[in-house]
């Protein structure tokens, strides 16, 4: 692997929509207010005897659930299976990724007028104002109760229209989820907690000669990201002038900035839920990042895998202990559910460091909520869900961290994100249905048979596809075309793509049809939906 891509990266994307497109994925969230202290919370109330006692009495309560429970996003994902663990749990989709065969997704079919989308939370804001939205809403509702949401993304008047609605959110508040997305308040709240970054100084940069300046004791090897920004676009390698000048105005327009010492790492990163009575931890996953056959952004997120001995035992629990930490501080912060982060694990000194915090699911919740450790007992997903279902439990999270902190409660599994690397714009005439296909000897691949599940991956011989371009969509430069799932490894211990991985990522790409959009003015976006 070449040094790009072993060096600090940036994860997991926003997304972008405009009218005729399938997806994408920029971010406009506003700065932080503060960078110093996180936005005020309510305190808890004494709780009540526990009505739910362990994990037995926990997947019993949902599979009895009567509340309407939703995932609003464009697509359905980052929770793929949620609704096999949960009665009553619906999806709510821009995009139909299964052509209307899923039982539980709901899109509507007739596109309302609407301004350009920006992100994902002004695709879920322009669902949550749909009519066939809101009647499947009401539809559902019990005593009156529209039931409760999460999302991927949202923000204030996302807030406002699900409280129109009678729609809990399932997640904090945006003030506090947009401060904790700012990536100088991460390493505030790491330090806090004991958790160590790659060494870094949080600044204003006025030019090139006051950056070498205040970061001097980091060498001439920089990585600088600023507070928002989605995989690869906002983190820049800076090691001379030349390069500086490059991103200088975005660098410039920041009121504070990240800047860190480059080093050699791979990437890793690990799912956890923050509960009342702990800090519940998946295991660390590798990443895939900046494959040029993946993705057009150096520092651009790509995939992952999970296996059996993927890192030491000494860096796995180095990585249990410092998401624990992590997690305890942002209980104190205020916050509660679920959170991924990024470690980057140093080739040169094997010092294991923080890379970023996402305050949410993530595009790595796929692969954490179907292995088997969360099939032996539950997914992490509905430990968050638990949080905010007015329920009393009682949950020994020590014994659970240690059931799932074993090998053998493992299986192998690899997802990569497909996008199109090219910076052109294309007209899709024709694409792949999702479900499950299977790859023969000559390296082809067919369409084997429907499924919404990546569980029916029988070998490493199929593979659970999930479009997100479909025909009549375009295709532009770093939009995603969708997500391959496969059981083992996609990468060699060296962290290439290996010979499998190279031939599935082509025989994917060669079922799009596309023809060349010749106005060059049409806009071009940027982005995915996969975060």
């Amino acid at each position: 692997m070449d040094s790009k891509k072993r060096t600090n990266t940036n994860k997991k994307e926003t997304s972008n929509k405009k009218k005729a497109t399938s997806g994408t994925k920029t971010s406009n969230r506003a700065k932080s207010a503060s960078p110093a202290k996180a936005p005020a919370v309510k305190k808890t109330k004494k709780p009540k005897a526990a009505e739910l006692n362990g994990v037995s009495d926990i997947r019993r309560s949902f599979h009895k659930n009567e509340e309407p429970l939703y995932f609003i996003s464009a697509t359905n994902f980052n929770l793929l299976g949620a609704d096999e663990w949960i009665k009553g749990f619906r999806f709510i989709t821009y995009i139909e990724c299964f052509d209307g065969l899923h039982p539980n997704v709901f899109s509507p079919k007739e596109e309302i007028p609407h301004d350009d989308f920006e992100g994902i939370e002004d695709i879920n804001n322009y669902l949550l104002q749909h009519p066939e939205v809101q009647n499947y809403i009401k539809t559902r509702s019990i005593d009156g109760r529209a039931g409760k949401a999460m999302f991927l993304m949202f923000n204030e008047k996302t807030e406002e229209l699900a409280e129109k609605l009678g729609l809990e959110i399932m997640f904090p508040k945006a003030e506090m989820r947009t401060f904790l997305d700012n990536k100088v308040n991460t390493n505030r709240i790491a330090e806090r907690a004991g958790v160590a970054c790659v060494p870094y100084v949080l600044s204003k940069v006025n030019d090139f000669k006051h950056l070498r300046k205040i970061s001097k004791k980091l060498g001439d090897e920089l990585v600088i990201q600023t507070p928002f920004g989605d995989s690869g676009h906002t983190t820049f390698f800076i090691s001379n002038e030349k390069e500086y000048k490059k991103y200088a105005e975005e660098i410039e327009a920041e009121d504070e900035v990240k800047i860190m010492k480059r080093i050699r790492c791979r990437g890793s990163a690990i799912e956890a839920c923050v509960t009342r009575h702990g800090t519940i931890v998946a295991p660390l996953m590798t990443e895939l990042v900046g494959f040029k056959e993946l993705t057009p952004y150096e520092g651009g997120w790509c995939g992952n895998e999970i296996y059996p001995n993927a890192f030491t035992p000494e860096l796995r629990q180095k990585a249990i202990e410092n998401t624990q930490l992590f997690g305890n501080q942002l209980r104190e912060e205020g916050y509660k559910g679920y959170f991924e982060l990024d470690f980057l694990i140093d080739q040169d000194n094997g010092e294991i460091y923080l890379g970023e915090l996402n305050p949410r699911v993530t595009g790595a919740s796929s692969i954490t909520n179907h292995a088997v450790f969360a099939l032996a007992d539950a997914p992490l997903f509905v430990f968050h869900i638990l949080e905010w279902m007015d329920i009393e439990y009682e949950l020994d999270v020590k014994a659970l961290n240690n059931r799932w902190a074993k090998q053998d409660n493992l299986d192998g599994w690899s997802q990569l994100i497909i996008k199109h690397t090219e910076d052109t714009i294309e007209y899709v005439t024709d694409s792949p249905k999702s479900g499950i296909w299977r790859m023969y000897d000559t390296g082809h691949i067919q369409f084997d048979r429907m499924d919404t599940h990546r569980r029916a991956v029988e070998n490493e011989n199929e593979a659970f596809f999930l479009r997100i371009t479909k025909k009549g969509d375009y295709l532009y430069e770093g939009a995603d075309m969708g997500i391959l799932v496969t059981r083992g490894r996609m990468m060699t211990d060296d962290f290439e793509l290996n010979h499998r991985a190279k031939h599935w990522i082509k025989a994917i790409r060669s079922q799009f049809r596309s023809e060349m959009v010749e106005d060059k003015k049409k806009p071009k976006l940027t982005g995915s939906l996969t975060k």
